[in-house]
């Protein structure tokens, strides 16, 4: 797989993930994040256990122990900045969290450097500033004054950082893209699923009622959407991929206005703008080249 065909399949993934703002944001009406977080990732294990199934009988041999440790750091990581993101809602605005966690654009190239000693392009550095600035624009600026949920979404941005690096570099060594993610499917599932359980209500009802979010969130944002990060992350590096995750957001607010009448203000025009002009930046920035897995 090259570079574009890698990067151009991070933008697939970025483009559903932003349409699924549309269902998460409906099926919060008649269930709480937990559950929604809860059934959308056990449909996506549904989804995906069978191709986890071709891609064992294709490479029967076990993993070795250290992929196993690496498949383990993804998901805690991924379940924590989840559940981070989750719990700052409730003490935060909607504007500071679209803000804020977009701050792993600029983490990331950090976090590669410290953990796989990836070295930025030049195209980086400029490019992570104006998708940074873009998202600023989108999302109005920070708005009042810094909460407790502020310092937990900043957190998350680091974390979403930690999981872009590390998918990075477990892809690059394993070459299972499904035994990956359904590990992640299956942390979240527990955890989420478990803190439903114990202390959120839930009908069949509501179940019903919110079954086309749950299925869009979980066969297309999860089972489609994370199976994409995970086979292309093998072959671009991972400062080039938070960039180009980066435009999950005006994605969201193109979804919003197509299907809820969502309406973009001038700034944020220039702000999605500004985040796909950083895309096309880290794309044809001459030198850059495709990953070698191993």
């Amino acid at each position: 797989m090259t570079r574009t065909t890698a990067n151009l399949l991070i933008l697939l993934a970025a483009a559903i993930w932003g349409a699924a703002f549309v269902p998460q944001q409906t099926a919060m009406r008649v269930m709480s994040p937990m559950w929604f977080v809860t059934l959308r990732f056990l449909v996506s294990i549904l989804v995906t256990a069978p191709l986890l199934m071709h891609e064992y009988r294709r490479l029967p041999e076990r993993p070795a122990a250290g992929d196993y440790r690496l498949i383990g750091w993804v998901a805690i990581v991924f379940v924590g900045a989840s559940v981070l993101q989750q719990v700052s809602l409730q003490t935060t605005s909607v504007t500071n969290a679209g803000f804020l966690t977009s701050l792993y654009i600029l983490f990331t190239p950090v976090v590669a450097m410290i953990l796989t000693h990836e070295r930025p392009s030049g195209a980086v550095w400029p490019a992570a500033a104006l998708g940074l600035g873009g998202a600023w624009a989108m999302a109005g600026g920070l708005g009042g004054g810094f909460a407790v949920g502020d310092l937990l979404l900043t957190i998350g941005a680091v974390l979403w950082s930690v999981q872009i690096v590390l998918i990075g570099k477990t892809m690059r060594r394993l070459g299972r893209p499904l035994l990956l993610v359904v590990a992640q499917y299956a942390a979240i599932t527990l955890v989420a699923g478990g803190w439903a359980l114990l202390h959120d209500p839930i009908s069949l009802e509501a179940i019903v009622a919110a079954a086309p979010e749950i299925l869009y969130a979980g066969v297309l944002s999860g089972g489609v959407g994370y199976t994409l990060q995970a086979m292309a992350q093998r072959h671009t590096h991972a400062s080039d991929a938070a960039i180009i995750f980066s435009t999950e957001a005006p994605f969201a607010a193109l979804f919003g206005m197509w299907l809820l009448g969502d309406r973009l203000s001038f700034g944020q025009w220039a702000g999605s703008a500004a985040i796909f002009a950083a895309v096309l930046l880290v794309q044809l920035w001459p030198g850059r080249t495709t990953v070698a897995s191993h």
